[in-house]
This record gives structure tokens, sequence and C-alpha cells, in this order.
């Protein structure tokens, strides 16, 4: 089977790779995951708590391996890893041939460390290595929230040779930290006469969520405005926010590939951690449903993707690399937002409080839903 020449093309004319923001056994069993791979040229996986609840809670596929659970006197968390971990293990060994073909470029699929110790640099160190281990499989990567503590637990899981995926990046800042404590990890690693050319890590920069809440915030400017001059200009700025935080981060990450400590690591054999473009669906109905995949395109990223935007982007792309047009109006938009009142930097920070929410509470919920059907397959 041919790949989709779209998808095909931002992957060999532009070096962008395709992931797939979806996991559920449904996808692997029935052959859906290798028919993707085959014809929609998919080159990793990720995964969340929130995508997981969608799988398990009310999926009888799950069943079996749960009543086996309770028979071995498994605890919730234990059934709900058993789960997890297995669904991983699968999808890493789809994806083997293709982390193998790229000597390790691509072919990952990412697990998160439960959300709820995203505060604990700790805890987040002792799972990771715990999952990393436990799944055994060199395509994992362990995701952990960009918070300052979750990046302080990164430097130290990438000088355990762990690949890591840093998730719910907004501000270019944190992708700017996220970079240096990803070199940091390489650097103590080299400094232990370690290997680094095996490791891998990608930087999750979300992007529509972005446009979400800045829209948001210029929809309340608007409703005071009294300039018409004043309004047009907001209007002009709407759902353009995003993109441009993300070409600039990008500019960020060129400018640390050309570092002097980069380079040393180069030397070494280290691969560069690419910028993923995360939260690509388009949220808004009045904007093109593949505008944060057609504005994103360029080399040396990865773009992951909902199935209902890989399926639109199949369809009706507009491929071209784009990610270094226009960037000079990029800094120029951001730069000028305090104009028109837009604290950026709040809404940053608001973003990545809110995203770990949004994963903490479905795995809450997950854990409390596969509670109840423990209870009544115990009882069955």
């Amino acid at each position: 089977m041919a790949i989709n020449p779209l998808l095909q093309k931002i992957e060999q004319e532009y070096g962008q790779s395709i992931w797939m923001d979806n996991l559920n056994r449904d996808l692997i069993k029935s052959g859906e995951l290798k028919t993707l791979i085959e014809t929609r040229g998919l080159r990793g996986l990720t995964s969340n708590p929130s995508i997981f609840e969608k799988a398990i809670v009310g999926n009888a596929i799950y069943d079996s391996d749960i009543e086996a659970g309770i028979k071995a006197n498994q605890s919730v968390e234990k059934i709900y890893e058993s789960l997890v971990f297995e669904d991983i293990r699968n999808a890493c060994d789809h994806f083997r041939a293709i982390y193998d073909e790229t000597d390790g470029l691509d072919g990952y699929v990412s697990i998160e460390v439960p959300p709820n110790i995203a505060l604990d640099a700790e805890k987040t160190l002792t799972e990771a290595k715990r999952y990393y281990g436990e799944i055994g499989r060199d395509n994992v990567m362990v995701k952990i929230p960009g918070t300052s503590q979750g990046l302080e637990a990164v430097e130290k899981v990438i000088a355990e040779g762990i690949n890591v995926n840093i998730t719910l990046l907004f501000s270019v800042d944190s992708y700017v930290e996220t970079a240096w404590a990803y070199i940091r990890g390489l650097e103590a690693r080299v400094n232990a006469g370690e290997d680094v050319s095996k490791i891998s890590s990608v930087a999750s920069f979300f992007i529509s969520r972005i446009d979400v809440k800045v829209d948001e915030a210029i929809d309340e400017k608007l409703k005071h405005a009294t300039e018409l001059q004043k309004k047009a200009q907001l209007e002009q700025i709407k759902g353009k926010v995003a993109i441009a935080n993300a070409k600039i981060a990008y500019q960020k990450y060129k400018e640390i590939i050309q570092s002097d400590r980069w380079q040393a690591l180069a030397a070494k054999g280290a691969n560069p951690q690419r910028l993923l473009w995360a939260s690509t669906s388009s949220k808004n109905p009045n904007y093109s449903d593949v505008i944060y995949v057609d504005e994103l395109i360029g080399p040396d990223t990865v773009n992951t993707l909902p199935p209902a935007t890989i399926e639109a982007c199949a369809d009706h792309c507009d491929v071209a690399s784009r990610i270094e047009t226009d960037v000079d109006e990029a800094y120029h938009l951001i730069e000028n937002l305090p104009e028109f009142g837009i604290d950026l930097d709040q809404i940053m920070a608001e973003l990545l409080d809110e995203g770990i929410d949004k994963f903490i509470q479905p795995f809450e919920s997950l854990m409390s839903s596969l509670e109840t059907k423990v209870k009544k397959l115990a009882h069955a």
C-alpha cells in the first residue's frame, strides 16, 4: 500500500515526521495501526492519560487482563500499568522497523509518567526509570511535563540514557530551558564516559491551546474597544499568536544547535532534540482544520496529529516549508502584544497549570472508573 502523497511529501521533501496522538488496544488488535503506518506514513505515536481514559473506560477488550490482575491480587494501580504497558510494548513493536530504518530518529511511542507527580522531581525521576525498565523497549519515550521540577528530572533521566518527550511546553523561554536541560543531561553522560548516540528527545510545544486562550483575551478586549482602528488591529491578530510563537521557538532551536556546547556533543554522536508540534487540531471552526500543519512544516521537526487531523491533512494539506517564512512578522507580533493589553507570559503560565490539570483529571477519573470495574468483575 502506498503512503498518502501529501503526507509523504511532508516527510520526504520537507524533513518533518508525522506522529499520531492516539493509542488504544482496538487500534493495535484490528490491524488499523499497521495500516496507518503503511498508508499514512506514521513515524511514531504519542499517548497521554486522557487518551488512555477514553481507551480503557467502557471497553470490554481489556476485561480479561483486568480479571487476570484481580486473580493475581494486583492493586488497581498495578492493573492500570499492566494494561497500559502492554499497549505501549505492542505499539513499540509495530514501530520498531521504523526505529531501525531511521537509526533511532523515529519509531518512538511515548508514555507519560503519572501527571499527579508533575511537581515532584524525585518521584518523576524514579517513575521514569521504572517505566523505561518495565516496558523494556528501546523505542519507548517517557513523557515528562515541562515544569521546573520536571526539567530537573529530565536532566537526570537523559543522563541515565532514557529517551524523553518533554511535554506541555507553551512559552519560548520554557522551550529554551528544556533544550538546555537535555544538553546538560547529555554532558553529564559524556563526563561519565557513557555513549550519547542512542538517546533521543523531543520537546512537545503546544500550539492550538495558545490561540484559544489568546483569542479569548482578544474577544474580551474587543468588548471594550471603542476605536475602529484598535478593533481592526485586534481582529487581525486572532489566530496568529500560536504559529508566531512556534516560529520563534524554531529560531531558538537553530541558535542552540549552532552553539559550541551543542556542537561538542554532536561530535560525539548526540542527536538533536527536535521540536514536536503538539495540540495541532484546530479548536476554532473558523480556522482551517489543518492550519497548524500547513503553517509549521519544516525540517528537523515532528507534528503529532490526532486521527481526524491526519485524515484531513491527507485530503487537503497545502504542503510547503513555512516554518521560516514571515519570521520578522512573528517577532513583531509577539513583541507588540503588550500594546493590546495582552500578557503572554501570564497566559503561558495559566496554560501550563491548566495543562497539568487536564491530564490529572482524566488520570484520576480513569483510576476511579477502573477501580469500579475491578470491583464489578471481582464479584461477577
